[in-house]
């Protein structure tokens, strides 16, 4: 796993959120050193850390993970949310009635 581009990305959504790496520290009972050695992809945050950074920034792991994830349900999901995004809201009830319709089905 890449450090470094999994710190850039901490670090430009934190400041994108407007947080100073000590306010997100605290928020994460983490050491402001530590989040600062993450950022600079010296270290590497442990699961539980890494869960309550993307806590605190309110950030999808994917999104700090994307340099690391293969094509996948991830890339699946995004191009629906993308399909989704330029539909009318009438197309996206529809759509979501046959997905509940081929989800509730029993083979």
């Amino acid at each position: 796993m890449e450090k470094n581009g999994l710190g850039k990305r901490i670090n430009a959504v934190r400041k994108d959120r407007g947080l100073t790496a000590d306010r997100l520290s605290e928020m994460c009972n983490i050491n402001a050193t530590y989040l600062r050695q993450i950022e600079g992809g010296v270290k590497m945050p442990s699961l539980p850390v890494f869960i309550d950074i993307c806590k605190a920034l309110k950030i999808s792991p994917d999104y700090l993970l994307q340099d690391e994830l293969e094509e996948n349900e991830i890339s699946t999901i995004r191009e629906i949310e993308a399909l989704w995004k330029d539909t009318s809201p009438s197309k996206q009830a529809l759509a979501l009635a046959m997905i509940k319709a081929v989800l509730e089905h029993k083979e």
